[in-house]
């Protein structure tokens, strides 16, 4: 039997990277996953179904309030039960430049996606784990928030919001017994930027020595962490940031 037998887990932007990782590590523990995405989300689903694991996918886009409150509904509806929430969805900051040069659209967009998605996927749970007195919520942040990272402010900013919120989010679902978390990859090499090594290569290899592990970063190594901190094991853990990194960032 599973670490997560009979749970369930909603994971946002799962159809592919870490998310993906995410949904096939909470699935082979046992847990019943809804990958949730814009698009992929249907592959992914039946990626893990042909191996006879738990999965649903869902297309919602986690800046729809409606949506995303609609699909809380929904998994409450079907299983009975929402227990782990693993906030993934993110746009990614790979296209740098001057903090002069992003528009405002562009600012807005992310910390619409990045930001306020968190917070509608928490608002859109938070009546179901308050009344269970129980849940887990997985917040995936970013390296970038402590290193400071040049050219991308505005995904930089987005993702030291979110490790804030994990704090407070913490703080507030304490008395209920809801713990959160956040898991913060270094770069990370996912399909999408496998299939563009021409400029990708070396910025993994300067990651790499940044970190004490000396190798590249994989999907696997991140949804270990995030299967931790889904788990029975982080009773007692909560509020916390916990690097993914190979040792590069350290707090």
């Amino acid at each position: 039997m599973g670490t997560l037998e009979g749970r369930v887990a909603i994971i946002t932007g799962a159809a592919a990277g870490i998310g993906f990782a995410a949904a096939d590590r909470l699935a082979r523990e046992g847990a019943v996953v809804v990958i949730v995405d814009i698009k992929g989300h249907e592959e992914a689903a039946e990626m893990l179904r042909r191996r006879a694991l738990k999965a649903e996918a869902v297309a919602a886009n986690v800046t729809d309030e409606v949506a995303i409150t609609q699909l809380a509904s929904d998994v409450m509806k079907r299983y009975k039960r929402i227990d782990i929430v693993v906030n993934n969805a993110a746009l990614t900051g790979v296209s740098r430049m001057p903090f002069e040069q992003i528009s405002h659209e562009d600012w807005r967009h992310m910390l619409e996606v990045n930001v306020i998605g968190v917070v509608n996927m928490c608002r859109a749970v938070s009546p179901y784990m308050r009344a269970a007195k129980s849940g887990r919520i997985v917040n995936v942040v970013s390296g970038t928030a402590f290193k400071g990272a040049a050219g991308v402010l505005h995904y930089v900013a987005s993702k030291g919001a979110i490790i804030s919120m994990t704090r407070s989010l913490a703080n507030e679902f304490s008395a209920d017994n809801v713990i959160v978390n956040a898991v913060s990859p270094g770069f990370t090499v996912t399909e999408r930027m496998a299939g563009a090594p021409e400029w990708m290569a070396p910025l993994a290899e300067a990651a790499v020595q940044t970190r004490f592990l000396k190798r590249q970063a994989v999907p696997e190594d991140v949804a270990n962490v995030i299967h931790f901190l889904s788990s029975d094991d982080s009773g007692f853990v909560t509020g916390q940031i916990v690097a993914a990194d190979g040792g590069s960032v350290l707090h």
